[in-house]
């Protein structure tokens, strides 16, 4: 008969679940139990095929503890239960090339407004109706509005790239706007092909032409018009 290991913590222990163990292999010599690397003072029994440890030994070596509910054993080693919860996969660059679908109807929406602005004013100038600042400013609260409706709508880094062109176009619309209001309250002659031949009229028509291929696609490509 053999005699019955001593204590509750004669525990079953299956060696694929410790992260080395070094073995003799005769059967009759002391094993020595290494875990993480680390040789410890653990005594190894093989019993009828099977190896046991110690589990309060074990825990000591471990840095960890050993509880008894009932009739079951809890053996909690450092790191157990609290590991940090794996980082997000970042997302691929074909993705965050990609505008927002919330994004690209705003900024499809400012794009309108600055081509209708654009083209009020161009009308009045070639036909040599009143340029005045009250008439254009509900062209400028509009796509104040819009404008700001596309910054709201920011979810990618091709929406934010997207934003800073869109920005720098109402800019650039605004300042063409100020700028026939203020040559009509001079009283300056304002030649019907003036627009035409202004080159802040020329960067915001190419601009415009660059953004709107840019939400034909989908994707931000800065090919410097808007610079």
């Amino acid at each position: 008969m053999h005699r019955k290991p001593s204590g509750t913590t004669l525990f079953l222990a299956v060696l694929m679940i410790v992260p080395a163990l070094a073995l003799s292999r005769a059967a009759q010599e002391p094993q020595t139990l290494i875990v993480n690397g680390q040789r410890t003072q653990i005594s190894v029994v093989q019993m009828n095929g099977h190896s046991y440890v110690d589990l309060e030994a074990l825990a000591r070596a471990a840095n960890g503890s050993l509880s008894f509910n009932g009739n079951q054993i809890s053996l909690t080693l450092p790191g157990a239960g609290n590991s940090p919860a794996p980082a997000p996969a970042p997302a691929s660059s074909s993705a965050n090339s990609e505008f927002s679908k919330s994004f690209l109807r705003a900024g499809i929406e400012q794009m309108t407004i600055i081509r209708e602005w654009r083209t009020a004013l161009a009308n009045a100038v070639q036909n040599g109706f009143p340029i005045t600042d009250d008439w254009l400013s509900s062209y400028r609260s509009q796509a104040t509005t819009a404008l700001r409706l596309s910054f709201v709508a920011i979810n990618t880094d091709s929406d934010r790239n997207a934003y800073r062109l869109l920005n720098t176009e109402f800019e650039n619309m605004k300042l063409l706007s100020n700028n026939y209001v203020a040559l009509r309250q001079s009283m300056q002659f304002i030649a019907p092909d003036s627009l035409a031949n202004d080159p802040l009229n020329q960067k915001i028509l190419n601009c415009g032409h660059s953004l709107a291929a840019m939400a034909a696609n989908g994707q931000f490509v800065d090919d410097g018009s808007c610079q």
